[in-house]
């Protein structure tokens, strides 16, 4: 239902990607969106999560279309080369090298481009762009060239539920966050509770939602801690807002309601816990330019004269008068930590972002085991995770392997499959067609992407901390709204955004992409060689294509009108040639057969 729907919807919105091919080419949630919409789930069972690693099921057939579907899921989209390393070590080996591989960094090289004298604003106040572009610039180069593309995937999945955003004050503080950069690349195969003690103490979380220098309450002017990271510590980054069984479906009171897990009496309990957090190396009240340039990338020092010294409860727990800054928020994390809610909500947001869109609730409840009991075992047996609750490298271990991300045949079935992000479609076509560099500096097109004009989606730049779309978003109008399914990149798919994803593509496509530096030397020039080879007949050039990029799905009614199209264009020449295999691959990039990855 799920893929038939989206399918036939996003066919709607794309009805003038053929004509436009042809034609060439802050902070706080309160106050900037509203509440994830629940899940439409079915009626409450019973799931208890088991006490034992839940297996795998038996490994299915390697082939070349089965390779490249697992690194459509996997990584920011399958090359060439990574298919045939698929095809050569296997699936599982290939994750296991994965998880082995020495994360790609931003923070180091972000740093060696500043001036010596860490003077990082120019005359008008402003950080220039060639040091403010840096961590858009490192994303877009790591992205699509780094070796570690399980890591950097899963960075970028953790970035969408623990969300920061440029579009604050964070717009001048580059070094910030290419540090939170790295704190998602180094733990996304860690533990996710010290994932969250690491993000608490990082200088960009606390700059974005407001608990910088968060002071304990003043009775005398009636000054009370903020609460903009205890409300979404719980609401976005844990637990969610309501009880949830292990499969992910809401538990109800007697009179069928939701149960809710918080008030706003936990909030201010819990805000108390993120008082007298500060720059590290400096007073806690110290100006801005009177910090280390350190200061900017490391974690955060408490400062106990400034922290609340009154008991804070919350979740039914309570951490004692008088204890520390540090020791307060050890135990608040703790306690938010060991709450049940945490792993079918974490891993039903991993699963969005990597494989299913409205993922069936038993998926979600074979993911959430494998986060509870901190361990997976491969189709082969061989076992992933530490064996502690909360072990990354078991949960995405279980999102992929999963019977319901790898058996083909559930592809057209239920409620698998989701819309590709459009970030995933342009780092997808540079690695498929290999581009000669991925170095996004003189690239005035990839500066931002966040506009419906373009991708509409951009890294680290969510118009909000409910990131660009909610995980519960059922599109209203829709087939898949009418079935109750959760479809969150349907939010920012709307008609400029249909066509701003075609007309955006389309200069990288053919090479023409503008730069800032007109004279510069041409990166993402993109080599089509392969299927120029193979352009003077239109079926082997489809054939080519479909295999490269759907991975076989491309449907007979696409593969007719692609081939209608090309056809008009002589394939007899050079430049016919060139010109088929840059125009049949957009239209292929620009189909529903492509963008809803199945």
């Amino acid at each position: 239902m799920f893929l038939n729907s989206m399918h036939h919807g996003f066919a709607a919105l794309c009805a003038a990607f053929v004509l436009v091919a042809c034609g060439g080419g802050g902070g706080s949630s309160s106050n900037t969106a509203s509440a994830p919409t629940p899940a439409a789930s079915p009626p409450p069972v019973e799931a208890p999560a088991p006490e034992t690693p839940v297996p795998a099921p038996p490994p299915e057939a390697l082939t070349h279309s089965n390779a490249t579907r697992f690194l459509s899921q996997a990584t920011f989209g399958p090359s060439p080369q990574d298919v045939q390393d698929v095809l050569d070590a296997g699936l599982e080996d290939w994750f296991s090298e994965q998880l082995a591989q020495q994360p790609t960094l931003m923070l180091d090289e972000v740093i060696s481009r500043f001036p010596e004298s860490g003077v990082f604003y120019d005359e008008r106040g402003q950080t220039p762009r060639n040091l403010s572009q840096l961590p858009t610039i490192l994303f877009w180069r790591n992205s699509i060239t780094a070796p570690d593309q399980l890591r950097q995937r899963m960075a970028f999945a953790l970035s969408q539920i623990l969300v920061v955003s440029d579009r604050s004050d964070l717009d001048r503080l580059p070094q910030t966050i290419a540090h939170y950069n790295d704190i998602l690349v180094t733990n996304a195969f860690g533990n996710y509770r010290q994932l969250l003690e690491e993000v608490t103490y990082s200088p960009a979380m606390a700059i974005y939602l407001t608990y910088l220098r968060n002071s304990k309450a003043n009775p005398a002017t009636g000054q009370v801690p903020d609460e903009n990271y205890a409300r979404e510590l719980l609401q976005l980054f844990t637990l969610g807002l309501i009880e949830l069984q292990a499969n992910g479906v809401p538990n109800t009171d007697e009179l069928g309601e939701p149960v809710e897990i918080f008030d706003n009496t936990d909030i201010t309990g819990l805000a108390k816990v993120f008082t007298g957090l500060s720059f590290a190396g400096a007073e806690y009240q110290a100006r801005l330019q009177d910090l280390p340039l350190n200061s900017f990338y490391s974690p955060l020092q408490t400062f106990d004269n400034f922290h609340s010294e009154q008991e804070k409860s919350f979740l039914g727990s309570t951490i004692t008068a008088g204890t520390g800054a540090e020791s307060s928020i050890g135990q608040a994390l703790d306690i938010i930590f060991d709450h049940p809610n945490m792993g079918p909500f974490i891993g039903r947001q991993l699963i969005q972002r990597f494989t299913s869109s409205s993922p069936d609730v038993e998926y979600v409840e074979r993911v959430a085991a494998a986060f509870d009991v901190g361990t997976y075992l491969l189709p082969s047996g061989a076992r992933i995770g530490s064996g502690e609750r909360g072990d990354l490298g078991a949960t995405i271990a279980a999102v992929l392997f999963d019977v319901d991300a790898r058996d083909i045949q559930r592809s057209d079935q239920g409620s698998s499959g989701k819309i590709r992000e459009p970030i995933l479609r342009f780092t997808h076509w540079a690695r498929a067609f290999e581009v000669n560099s991925a170095v996004a500096a003189n690239e005035l097109l990839l500066q931002d992407t966040s506009d419906t004009t373009a991708l509409g989606q951009h890294p680290y730049r969510a118009p909000s901390v409910f990131n660009f779309y909610r995980p519960g978003y059922i599109a209203p109008g829709t087939l898949t709204g009418e079935a109750g399914l959760n479809a969150p990149e349907f939010q920012i798919t709307n008609a400029p955004s249909v066509i701003g994803y075609p007309n955006f593509l389309t200069p990288y496509v053919f090479g023409q992409a503008p730069q800032f530096d007109g004279g510069g030397d041409r990166a993402f020039i993109a080599d089509y060689s392969d299927a120029e080879a193979v352009a003077d007949s239109p079926e082997d050039l489809i054939a080519l294509l479909n295999e490269r990029l759907t991975h076989g799905t491309l449907t007979e009614a696409s593969a007719n009108r692609i081939r209608n199209i090309v056809s008009d264009i002589d394939g007899s020449t050079d430049d016919g040639r060139r010109l088929r295999a840059r125009l049949a691959s957009l239209l292929v990039l620009t189909t529903p057969d492509y963008i809803v990855l199945r």
